[in-house]
């Protein structure tokens, strides 16, 4: 069984900076693409950001410039750096790893971190 637990949301003001991190954890062969999406009130789960095994990243147009992905091969993390937060990045966050575990392909979610973006 694949576990992802994300950690580093919290309170932070629009101007300002948070770090999301993911550990993923369990019987896992391989991860390949990790990422974030985000979840803001009301709304349906959207993308924010992906990163393969070698590297390759892509954002969403609205975090572009402002976001940053970024994952850590040997400790199975993955980290999203938000800059410039504005209160519509208001969401609760989630990781995501797609891989082979010993059971197969899995694709995981983690249980998710509020973000809270004050004007």
């Amino acid at each position: 069984q694949v576990r992802l637990v994300e950690s580093g949301g919290g309170l932070g003001q629009a101007g300002g900076s948070l770090r999301l991190s993911c550990a993923a954890s369990g019987s896992l062969f391989s991860i390949n693409a990790m990422g974030w999406y985000r979840q803001p009130p009301g709304n349906q789960r959207e993308l924010v950001a992906t990163i393969t095994s070698g590297g390759s990243t892509h954002s969403a147009d609205s975090v572009k410039g402002r976001f940053t992905i970024s994952r850590d091969n040997a400790k199975n993390t993955v980290y999203l750096q938000m800059n410039s937060l504005k209160p519509e990045d208001t969401a609760v966050y989630y990781c995501n790893g797609q891989g082979v575990s010993p059971r197969g392909k899995y694709d995981a979610w983690g249980q998710g971190t509020q973000v809270t973006v004050s004007s």
